[in-house]
């Protein structure tokens, strides 16, 4: 039997389903906003998954070009491996769900979203965040929701919630939202420079647009929801838990000295190693002993933070890590630099293309376009320290770059200003926090160095907060182990005015909008600075490309000139190409685009098509 609930989200309603489809999953939903669908399950393994201390929680997001109405495109002619899109999605509903799962709870939890229908107005992406939370919530998984999720853009300088894709082109901000009843849980998003007070006052006005949705989910739980399923608690036997603090708790502190993260990673797990032998601790509560033993490491390093203002490396909350900055360390790539803060190193590299270059994206709303700045990290092993292969890009390679992308794209130079097709590669050479936000400022030193005309450059920086009842700290820069213990990552990206990307994860309940403003100003000072010290190194961009970068010039030819210039069968630029080495590629308008190694052979083509 069919039960529904009702939320209005903005000017539409969003409709979720259970009952129908998918009934031997734990909790199976479909939610709907006008047309578009997305089905929503959620399956929990019988038995805990051994000798993992984290939630093994598996999100796959799935879009099937038959919920369009189309055909997949190429050789094959059916969906393939998750696209970029996909995944990105994927983390947008693992993100929000992941803290809501019970700690020490470590079952296997997986949750799939399947769009099934997909009109031209609303995107499934944050349907498929208040389907996951819905699924869970009517569900024997444990879970403390209910959650969801909510688009906000700025449009003419007013908030929309859930606009449509067309209203979505108008926007000089987009940010998706998830969170409780009083609780954000997470942001992501990007806007034209946008500053600090829009975008809380962004935040909150999605924070109320949740209402509805999260009331809709009660009503759905009290109608289908069952009871709870129990798990094993992680707690330690009271004396035993005592033994370990008395026996470790100084030796942690004395830990938190050792700055190198190596060095302090492994003095940390020889303490735990003693310990268990010291005490002859049986091999069955090894597992748990060592999970306690991290949580007191936690505990231990908030406390310091909270009462003495000092950090894990001795730096004081606003402090920043020291910053070197190396531009064109290498001859060949067309821009390339080296940006070190700390113990996290990033190379960039930016390769200047040809138009016909430009990378094909297929999207539900606008078919097949072209993608003329693409950013790309990498994340290889030895960054930190691991003896591992490097494999293909992750689901964090792929978050990562796509948040430096998007932090960058606002202040690319537009393509009639600067022709060519732009690719940035970050390659992570050290790894103790803050990589993707590394990757935003060596990757627009790379851009200055390739001499692409940008009018500003773009930094970022990973903030932290510890907190406890009415008393916090804001951390600046934080390292990784301080995004672990922590109770709020934030990455936030722009130029000297204003925002221009943002990824928050929030794990503690009724943040207040005071501290999220306090936290807000604190990235901007630390992103002030860092821009300080890129400006000192690369004031502008190089006034000529790279030699070694493709020479383009546009040229304007009439209309109707377009099919003389290419030649039956392509036959006249095939000519320019094999004879001259230059290619040709007409665009709408009579827009001709020249590309060569030699100036020479761009004069020479040119003057034959204008003849």
């Amino acid at each position: 039997m069919m039960e529904r609930a009702v939320a209005k989200v903005g000017d539409g309603e969003v409709i979720i389903e259970t009952g129908v489809y998918a009934k031997l999953a734990d909790g199976a939903v479909v939610v709907r906003q006008g047309d578009t669908a997305v089905l929503v399950t959620a399956v929990m393994s019988e038995e805990p998954v051994k000798g993992v201390d984290f939630v093994p929680l598996t999100v796959d997001y799935r879009e099937q070009s038959s919920a369009w109405g189309k055909i997949p495109g190429g050789f094959v002619k059916r969906e393939g491996k998750p696209t970029d899109r996909e995944v990105l999605v994927s983390r947008l509903i693992d993100r929000p769900i992941r803290p809501m799962l019970p700690e020490g709870f470590f079952h296997d939890v997986v949750i799939t979203a399947l769009t099934l229908s997909a009109d031209d107005k609303y995107d499934p992406d944050v349907l498929a965040i208040v389907g996951a939370s819905a699924a869970l919530h009517i569900s024997r998984i444990p879970f403390d929701g209910p959650i969801a999720g909510v688009r906000v853009c700025r449009i003419e300088g007013k908030f929309v919630a859930n606009p449509t894709y067309e209203e979505r082109q108008r926007a000089d901000m987009e940010i998706v939202l998830a969170g409780g009843k009083d609780a954000i849980v997470m942001v992501e998003g990007g806007a034209k420079e946008v500053d600090e007070e829009t975008f809380t006052e962004a935040i909150y006005f999605g924070l109320s647009a949740l209402e509805d949705l999260l009331k809709a989910q009660e009503e759905l739980r009290a109608k289908v929801g069952v009871p709870k399923a129990s798990y094993e608690s992680m707690s330690l036997p009271q004396e035993l838990q005592k033994l370990l603090e008395d026996y470790c708790t100084e030796k942690i502190i004395a830990s938190f000295g050792v700055q190198d993260k190596r060095e302090r990673k492994t003095l940390q797990a020889n303490i735990l190693k003693e310990f268990l032998e010291v005490n002859q601790i049986p091999q069955e509560l090894h597992f748990k002993v060592s999970y306690n033993y991290k949580k007191l490491i936690s505990k231990l390093m908030r406390k310091r933070v909270l009462e003495g203002g000092t950090r894990i490396d001795g730096r004081g909350p606003k402090d920043i890590r020291p910053i070197s900055i190396q531009v064109h360390p290498f001859e060949r790539p067309h821009g390339s630099a080296v940006f070190t803060r700390g113990q996290t190193q990033a190379f960039a590299t930016a390769t200047l293309g040809s138009p016909e270059e430009a990378q094909l994206v297929e999207s539900i709303y606008e078919g097949e376009t072209f993608k003329r700045f693409m950013l790309h990290y990498n994340f290889p092993p030895f960054s930190t320290g691991e003896a591992k292969p490097w494999g293909p890009p992750r689901r964090r390679e792929i978050g990562h770059g796509n948040l430096a992308e998007r932090a960058i794209e606002p202040i690319i130079p537009p393509e009639e200003e600067f022709p060519y097709i732009i690719r940035v590669v970050s390659n992570i050479f050290e790894s103790n926090g803050s990589t993707s936000m590394a990757t935003v400022c060596a990757g627009s030193l790379a851009l200055f160095d390739a001499g692409v005309p940008m009018k500003k450059h773009v930094a970022g920086i990973a903030m932290g907060l510890i907190m406890e009842g009415d008393k916090y700290v804001i951390l600046s820069d934080i390292l990784g182990d301080e995004d672990q213990l922590g109770d709020m990552d934030f990455k936030v990206a722009g130029t000297r005015d204003g925002i221009t990307s943002v990824q928050m994860d929030i794990k503690v309940k009724g943040l207040d909008k005071e501290v999220m403003k306090d936290a807000l100003m604190q990235a901007r000072e630390g992103r002030l600075y860092i821009l300080e010290k890129m400006y000192q190194v690369m004031p502008e961009p190089r006034k000529e490309v790279s030699p070694y970068a493709p020479k383009i010039e546009i040229i304007t030819i009439p209309e109707e000139k377009a099919l003389v210039v290419i030649g039956p069968g392509g036959k006249n630029v095939k000519e320019f190409q094999q004879k001259y080495g230059v290619s040709v590629w007409v665009h709408e308008g009579g827009r001709v685009s020249l590309t060569s190694q030699s100036k020479e052979a761009i004069e020479e083509v040119k003057r034959q098509i204008k003849n």
